[in-house]
């Protein structure tokens, strides 16, 4: 079964637990028709499942990424990593 909002067009399946189960199919199917899904257990919903938005096809260079070039000049690999691990006893 499912809802459609007249506000944000948005359509809802619903499901059971079983039907997470059982029909597990249908659900993925859902979710590629952007649908996002309502999960009941006992007639009580529990919570949602969304469908993934699509994502930009440009990856992020690794120099844009935070932790790159943040060791100090006067520390070196090593002692950074250690001291990011910490003790593993």
């Amino acid at each position: 079964m499912t809802l459609q909002s007249v506000y944000f067009n948005l359509v809802i399946m619903k499901a059971s637990i079983l039907d997470l189960r059982y029909k597990t199919k249908d659900v993925l199917k859902a979710l590629e028709r952007n649908e996002t899904v309502s999960i009941s257990y006992r007639g009580k919903e529990k919570g949602r499942i969304y469908p993934v938005e699509a994502v930009d096809t440009v990856q992020a260079k690794v120099s844009e990424h935070a932790f790159f070039a943040s060791a100090k000049e006067e520390e070196s690999v090593d002692e950074l990593m250690d001291c990011l691990r910490g003790d593993r006893y």
